[in-house]
């Protein structure tokens, strides 16, 4: 559909990653997929375009409007929009979810901590998690709810690989998304995090947070026998998150001084893999 050229588009700029997930699924499911995630990456990036709280909780509101009139038939003219609303209508996708992860931005605009690993598990499954159950109930509606619980999983896995991925840029903001309740059982607190002078508590905390996210990982798998054929191409990009794991955990404290993003042509083998055999 014409209506979702814009955001296929827009996606391959601002998510390259789910833009090969998009090119891996079903055509027929190419279009609406891609409003999903487009949308998903555009709030995601919120703190990038707006750096001041107040312009990006404008910017969050102003989707919060758009999502209140499901029905409408524009956007304003944003394109972005129009391609949404088009996904919402055509596979009756639940407004409040969609909602409910604009409100989880909100915590990327400021720098409060994340205080308990709980508090990161809902900021997760209110935004990764969410994504992939979306996205289930676009590939497969009738047999979403059975892969319910790995999606859950799924998206804690993948937030944390992401948030690895991000260390770099968030400790120069002074953002720390790693629990308070962990970072003190490594002997850390925030600002002695953030200072990184014990590069052997820093690096105990990563390698701590890498395995939780091994945890979920590793329930995902237990979970993946409930997920349908159709509904695993919403689960492609967490096949990224074991590489993320292991270069995290070998770089330590280094962390905060390089990137460990794998290159484009390894999360493309990495996830065409994932796409043939079902396996993260």
């Amino acid at each position: 559909m014409a209506v979702y050229d814009f955001s296929l588009t827009a996606l391959r700029e601002s998510d390259r990653d789910r833009y090969l997930a998009c090119l891996l699924s079903p055509q027929d499911k190419r279009g609406p997929l891609s409003a999903l995630y487009a949308f998903h990456a555009e709030i995601a990036r919120v703190r990038d375009v707006a750096r001041e709280p107040l312009p990006g909780e404008i910017r969050l509101q102003w989707w919060r409007d758009v999502l209140s009139d499901p029905g409408g038939t524009s956007g304003d003219g944003n394109p972005l929009a129009e391609a949404l609303l088009a996904c919402v209508r055509a596979y009756n996708l639940p407004v409040s979810v969609l909602q409910n992860m604009i409100d989880a931005r909100i915590f990327d605009l400021y720098d409060d901590p994340m205080e308990s690993r709980s508090s990161l598990e809902g900021y997760a499954g209110e935004t990764a998690s969410a994504l992939i159950q979306l996205a289930s109930l676009i590939l497969d509606p009738a047999h979403a709810q059975q892969s319910a619980s790995a999606a859950g999983h799924a998206g804690v896995a993948q937030t944390i690989a992401g948030l690895l991925l991000l260390l770099p840029l968030h400790r120069r903001r002074g953002q720390v998304y790693f629990p308070a309740e962990l970072l003190a059982a490594t002997g850390l607190d925030r600002d002695a995090f953030l200072a990184g002078t014990d590069e052997d508590a820093v690096s105990r905390a990563i390698r701590a947070l890498s395995g939780l996210g091994r945890d979920h990982l590793a329930k995902v798998r237990t979970d993946a026998k409930g997920i349908s054929p159709a509904n695993r191409f919403a689960f492609i990009t967490l096949a990224l998150a074991e590489p993320v794991f292991d270069r995290a955990e070998r770089a330590g404290s280094k962390l905060f001084e390089q990137s460990i993003v794998p290159s484009q042509w390894r999360r493309q083998w990495w996830m065409w893999k994932a796409a043939r055999s079902g396996r993260w």
